[in-house]
């Protein structure tokens, strides 16, 4: 047999992909769903075999071809299956962006276990009562984060034992698990502070990737051996949108191509034109920060087709700038909407709906609903998405905000026009985005008022031109002391992105609302006044 034909039967041998849509009943709850669809996960393995030594992950001076990684996820999942580990269990991947996150990711799926993504930035208060949820039965751990791990749980090392052969290693054998059962754990930001974890099911993560698929043309079925381009990735791994990209990537054969380190726009540049990278998902903040490098307007971004910007809201005016600073992706600018809870996107503007539309985030996607709830006391009313991509629940007792008829009720504003494109106008839930990281005011201040020089803080978000928000304070305080001082010692509590860069001291006590409680709307508009006033 020709290895075209090995790659032709392999993918044969993948489950069915389709674009009917009819409606699927799934407990109490009726979906729009593909008849025809994949229903775990671990099926999208087989087509590696389909794309041969083509390179599948780039990062600084490494390169991992198709084969090998699957001979290393092969490795890894006969190692785990070794150590017992099986369908259902608990598995938290703790690292960063590297070949070896994606490789436990999809050994861990391979095995039927449960993936959960920990978040690298977590301070260690988070990662302790996010560990205490999650009860895993083992964490992987990048070397520089595994001292962080308590004791009582099992660690491992973040690389296999031993090389990877593919001679060596067991091949993948479907664990038999269901389209409903648990995949994946991702931790999102909530009011209440602490870190939620979203349970998503295959179902919720294979509806979301068959439904993007779709709309570009690009099923299984309607792609042959050429297809798969060069897409620079620069998010992390253990947000929703690292998840799909690597979804995507298995099926059509794209080269990953990761930074060495933390982003770095000239090192993006660079990487753009040695790998002739095509497409770019980044939050605005990414974009923005290349654009103003001085290197952009001096090497060869040519190849750069398509970039797609999520994570914030993207205005008519930074799309311009895109567009003018990129001449290349002019008629491919995408955008879209989504939560974690949702599965991801569930709303996509094309690179036409933002030329035509500027400032939509788009139309539902094939299987999405989208309702708008009247808010009588604001302009606009909530938005509703239900999908086959929403997720399971949280973990814990935390309550859902999907409700008895199916409903994701996201937090935020906006309305749909005559043509069904969905305008967002804004946030009903109290939440910070920061360069594309969600904030919970509500764990800032509790960290805050914590520290004995302060009586109070209230913490909101100001517009900044290249993070998109950045985090500001308002303190009562007990001592005459500088707030600015505060700063390292919340960065053993929470995140850093989460940590205050502007400061307001306010003199007076906080006035509170007829409930005794602080008024914290009044605070807020007095404190941006004076921010502004700097």
């Amino acid at each position: 047999m020709t290895t075209t034909q090995a790659a032709r039967s392999a993918t044969s041998k993948s489950e069915r992909w389709g674009s009917d849509i009819e409606p699927v009943t799934v407990g109490d709850l009726t979906f729009r769903m593909y008849s025809e669809r994949p229903h775990r996960l671990g099926s999208l393995l087989t087509f590696a075999s389909r794309w041969g030594d083509r390179a599948h992950i780039v990062q600084g001076e490494r390169v991992v071809t198709f084969e090998q990684f699957r001979a290393s996820v092969d490795a890894r999942a006969h190692e785990f299956t070794s150590a017992g580990i099986g369908s259902g269990d608990r598995v938290v991947l703790l690292g960063f962006n590297s070949p070896e996150w994606i490789v436990n990711f999809w050994a861990t799926v391979a095995v039927g276990g449960v993936a959960v993504l920990a978040n690298a930035w977590w301070s260690e208060e988070e990662l302790v009562s996010s560990l205490e949820l999650v009860e895993p039965v083992l964490v992987l751990a990048d070397e520089r984060i595994a001292s962080r791990v308590p004791d009582r749980y099992k660690v491992a090392t973040w690389s296999p034992t031993a090389d990877p052969s593919p001679t060596a290693a067991t091949p993948f054998v479907d664990p038999g698990t269901a389209e409903e059962d648990p995949a994946v754990v991702i931790f999102t930001s909530g009011t209440s502070g602490k870190p939620k974890g979203v349970v998503l099911s295959h179902r919720s993560l294979l509806s979301g990737l068959q439904m993007l698929l779709d709309i570009t043309r690009r099923l299984p079925h309607l792609v042959d051996e050429t297809a798969g381009e060069s897409a620079l990735h620069t998010g992390p791994m253990f947000h929703v949108g690292g998840v799909q990209t690597l979804l995507r990537a298995i099926c059509v054969g794209d080269t990953l191509v990761m930074p060495a380190g933390r982003f770095d726009p000239a090192e993006a540049i660079r990487l753009v034109e040695d790998w002739k990278i095509r497409r770019w998902s980044a939050v605005p903040t990414m974009v923005t920060r290349v654009l103003e490098h001085p290197d952009v307007r001096t090497r060869d971004l040519t190849t750069l087709r398509a970039v797609t910007v999520g994570g914030a809201p993207v205005g008519a005016e930074f799309l311009e700038r895109l567009r003018t600073g990129l001449p290349g992706v002019e008629p491919r600018v995408a955008t879209g909407y989504g939560l974690t809870e949702n599965g991801g996107q569930g709303v996509a503007a094309s690179g036409k709906d933002t030329v035509k539309h500027p400032g939509t985030t788009g139309r539902a996607l094939p299987c999405v609903e989208i309702s708008i709830a009247p808010r009588p006391e604001l302009p606009d009313g909530e938005i509703l998405l239900r999908s086959p991509t929403q997720m399971l629940g949280y973990l814990g007792e935390i309550e859902s905000p999907i409700d008895s008829d199916g409903w994701l009720h996201t937090g935020d504003l906006g309305h749909l026009d005559d043509e069904g494109y969905l305008w967002i106008t804004g946030r009903s839930k109290d939440m910070i985005i920061r360069g594309g990281e969600n904030i919970a005011p509500a764990s800032v201040e509790a960290a805050l008022v914590r520290l004995p020089e302060v009586k109070d803080a209230v913490v909101f978000g100001v517009p900044h031109s290249d993070l998109g928000e950045e985090v500001a304070a308002a303190l009562v305080l007990e001592s005459d002391v500088d707030p600015t001082q505060f700063g390292d010692r919340l960065r053993g509590t929470i995140a850093s992105f989460a940590v205050p860069t502007r400061w307001i001291v306010v003199t007076e006590d906080f006035p509170v609302n007829h409930a005794g409680k602080i008024d914290k709307n009044a605070v807020v508009a007095d404190a941006r006044t004076k921010v502004e006033s700097r």
